[in-house]
Formats: structure tokens, C-alpha cells, sequence
């Protein structure tokens, strides 16, 4: 399946108030349920077993509403995992208004972010990669990397004509005529795994694992330089 740049309408918050409202609240849906909180939780799981730490600073980068990593917090918190949220993202709007529940939030640009060197531990991305070039996602790679002291995660979709159906017909459900747009055109301009591992890996970047997950989801973990090696040893323990 070859990809297709497509625009999406969120991304240029082509729509009303309300519109761009139900939009978030189809995709608090589909994180929910179709893997995306489970697979950020796993990686951030991953790193606290690698690096042996239980509690993280994590910013997460296009996080909308931050319902999702929000998500991930509670769970990891059952686990004895702690997390320091901060949400950036370019529209305010698509941002919940306040510094409610410990979460910080900041209007910014992703490939040029503004903070320094080393400000996380985790820098973190759920559905965001997929609306970047090929060249911007690894100025993106680098560019996070810069800010992260331990690695880089990132969640998106495989694409795969299986997920393309389904967003289609998904749009019998959809709230919003925003998500009946997106949906689709996020499957066909999403990266495969292959192509993932390839743009990630390189200044900055130790080890890089890709793993599948439930229904065509991705997760990347872009360690920082060779903090890698000393995880993957505490992780084999």
C-alpha cells in the first residue's frame, strides 16, 4: 500500500468549535479502545523496567485534549510508575483549558520545541508522526531527542488496507465530519514499521525498537545514545 500525504482538518483546525470538540472526543474513542493508551503504556512500562526509575518527567508532543496520555498515567500510577505530565501542542484550542490535574500545557512547535537540552525524561507522541515528510520526521527524531534524557516514544498507526476499511466505516460512528476525513487519510499517510526504524535511527539515536501492537498500532522506542545498552542489560535481569 503506497503512501499518500493527505490533509487532515484538525491539523489546520478546519472547523467549528463544536466540530473540532466531537473530533477530539472520536479520537479519546479510538485511543481507548483500538490501542493507543495500551501501547504508550507499554513503552513507558518498558523504560521504567529497563532503567529501573519509578518515577518520570514526560512531555507529550501534538497532544490535543491529552486524554490519552492522561490515560497512561492512571494506569502506570496502579503500577507504581509516576509521571509528570506536560501537554504541547500548536492549538490551544485543541488543548483543555487550565493546569488542572498536575498537567502542564504549552503552545509550541514540534519540530522546533521550546524547551532546553535534557528538560524530560520521555518525550512521548500518539498519532502525530504520521502527519510529518519523511525529512521532518527525522528532524523531529532529533530535534526530541535533544530534549529527552532517556528516550523518545512514538505511537501511530501501520499502514495497512485492514485499518483503511475499517476508518471508512468507522464513519457510521463518527461524531464529528472532521474525524469522517482524518481517519482515513491518517491510515494512508501512515508509515510502516520498516520505514519508521529507518527515519529514527541516527543522531541521538541508540537503540531503536519497534514493536506492533493491537490493531495496527506501532510503538517506537528511540533510546537516547547508549543509555540503551545499560536498559537492555537491567531489563535482561
Amino acid at each position: 500500500m503506497k503512501r499518500i500525504p493527505s490533509r487532515e482538518l484538525l491539523d489546520d483546525d478546519a472547523g467549528t468549535a463544536a466540530e473540532v470538540t466531537r473530533s477530539l472526543a472520536d479520537l479519546r474513542l479510538l485511543n481507548h479502545y483500538f490501542g493507543g493508551v495500551a501501547t504508550t503504556a507499554y513503552m513507558v512500562e518498558r523504560i521504567a523496567r529497563a532503567s529501573q526509575k519509578t518515577d518520570f518527567t514526560l512531555l507529550e508532543v501534538g497532544a490535543g485534549s491529552g486524554d490519552a496520555v492522561e490515560s497512561v498515567r492512571n494506569r502506570m500510577q496502579k503500577k507504581g510508575i509516576g509521571l509528570e505530565l506536560t501537554l504541547l501542542d500548536r492549538c490551544a484550542s485543541h488543548m483543555a483549558a487550565g493546569n488542572g490535574n498536575g498537567v502542564n500545557h504549552v503552545v509550541g512547535d514540534a519540530l522546533s520545541l521550546p524547551f532546553g537540552n535534557g528538560s524530560f525524561d520521555i518525550v512521548s507522541c500518539g498519532l502525530f508522526v504520521h502527519h510529518l515528510t519523511p525529512e521532518e520526521v527525522t528532524v523531529f527524531a532529533n530535534e526530541t531527542l535533544r530534549c529527552a534524557r532517556v528516550a523518545l516514544i512514538i505511537n501511530d498507526l501501520v499502514r495497512d488496507p485492514v485499518p483503511l476499511a475499517v476508518a471508512y466505516a468507522g464513519r457510521l460512528i463518527y461524531q464529528s465530519r472532521i474525524t469522517c476525513n482524518d481517519a482515513p487519510a491518517s491510515v494512508r499517510q501512515a508509515y510502516t514499521t520498516e520505514e519508521m526504524r529507518a527515519m529514527v535511527a541516527g543522531n541521538g539515536a541508540g537503540r531503536v525498537e519497534v514493536t506492533r501492537h493491537y490493531f495496527y498500532r506501532m510503538g517506537a522506542i528511540v533510546w537516547k545514545n547508549e543509555l540503551w545498552q545499560q536498559g537492555e542489560a537491567r531489563s535482561n535481569v
